[in-house]
């Protein structure tokens, strides 16, 4: 059964490029199963090797060795022709969009159903019909030069739906937007992950998106997987060293913190809130629990449905018996907590 769950599946999957100075080996042995219906992340450095992973996926980069199983077939050993039928079950978005400027958001939407045979009209239809899922029927008329880039990517979105595709695989989709107009192409990703039942793959550098959106996540790092786990389990305590240097730069503040404790005796608390009710005040019963402040140096925190979500970074007082007093009062809170190096 659980078998019967997974949409894609790699196994020992690995890449090599031959370059004029030897070999790179982009991916190596990489096995990963993502599973039907979910929104699944995967993160990693620049260099890292996940855009090569997302190109394997779809076979738009052959991988050396091992297998790709999509929906129960190795496209490894499909002909050209079985291939390209089963490509169309896979949409795919890119960071710059990739639209032909001289057409209009509609025609752009229309182009794919045209190439492939769809009668003009029917394309019309179904472009109009994905242009309204995507929140742009206003704008069909509409040239890429006249559109934002988030309605861009809207744009983008709604043609890589034209084939009515089982995943939908986003290539840094939103490094290219600013934080508002991310947050609003996420939330539409999630709609119609919920509303058509399409697996959503993420690739991004940016652990703030994968907070946002994934169930689960894939962390890779020197052409490897470093760490695999559900989202919570990972922002919560991350294993691999990219994953806790992934994580805890979410945490950096700019800037030297405006502490007035002793900078000769520093200890750090990061708490993080994993959907705790957002009308809980830790913090503050906290500070009164404990009769001491603390210094708060980062905070990232956001109100989803009632629930708290985020971090939040705390210097500790200088003096230990305080500074115990507060670590067991934390523990007694059901919150998830640990002290870092923090720096």
């Amino acid at each position: 059964m659980e078998q019967e769950n997974v949409i894609i599946e790699l196994k020992e999957m690995s890449k090599s490029f031959t370059v004029k100075n030897g070999v790179v080996h982009a991916l190596d042995k990489i096995n990963l199963k993502i599973n039907r219906g979910e929104i699944f992340g995967i993160i990693g450095m620049s260099g890292a090797g996940k855009s090569t992973l997302v190109r394997c996926i779809n076979l738009l980069e052959r991988p050396t060795e091992g297998q790709v199983i999509f929906d129960g077939q190795d496209l490894t050993v499909l002909k050209p022709a079985q291939l390209r039928q089963a490509r169309r079950s896979m949409g795919m978005i890119f960071q710059q969009f990739n639209l032909l400027m001289q057409k209009t958001a509609l025609e752009n939407v229309c182009f794919p159903l045209e190439i492939s045979g769809v009668k003009k009209e029917d394309a019309k239809k179904r472009a109009e019909e994905l242009l309204e899922i995507v929140g742009l029927e206003e704008r069909k008329d509409s040239y890429p030069a006249q559109l934002s880039g988030g309605q861009k990517q809207r744009v983008a979105i709604a043609r890589a739906l034209t084939t009515n595709p089982k995943v939908l695989l986003c290539d840094e989709a939103t490094s290219a937007l600013d934080p508002n107009t991310t947050r609003s192409i996420l939330e539409l990703l999630k709609d119609i992950n919920k509303r058509l039942g399409i697996t959503v793959v993420i690739i991004t550098h940016e652990m703030s998106v994968i907070e946002e959106i994934c169930q689960r996540v894939a962390i890779i790092d020197s052409s490897k997987i470093a760490e695999i786990g559900t989202v919570e389990k990972i922002f919560t305590a991350p294993k691999s060293n990219i994953g806790k240097q992934l994580v805890y730069s979410e945490s950096k503040p700019k800037g030297e913190p405006k502490a007035e404790f002793d900078d000769t005796n520093k200890r750090y608390c990061r708490i993080v809130f994993d959907g705790e009710t957002s009308f809980k005040p830790i913090l503050a019963n906290m500070i009164l629990e404990c009769q001491s402040v603390v210094n708060i140096l980062y905070a990232n925190t956001r109100n989803i449905d009632g629930q708290a979500y985020g971090q939040m970074v705390v210097q500790l007082p200088p003096e230990e018996r305080i500074a115990k007093k507060i670590i067991a009062y934390l523990e007694t809170q059901d919150v998830n907590f640990e002290e870092v190096d923090y720096v």
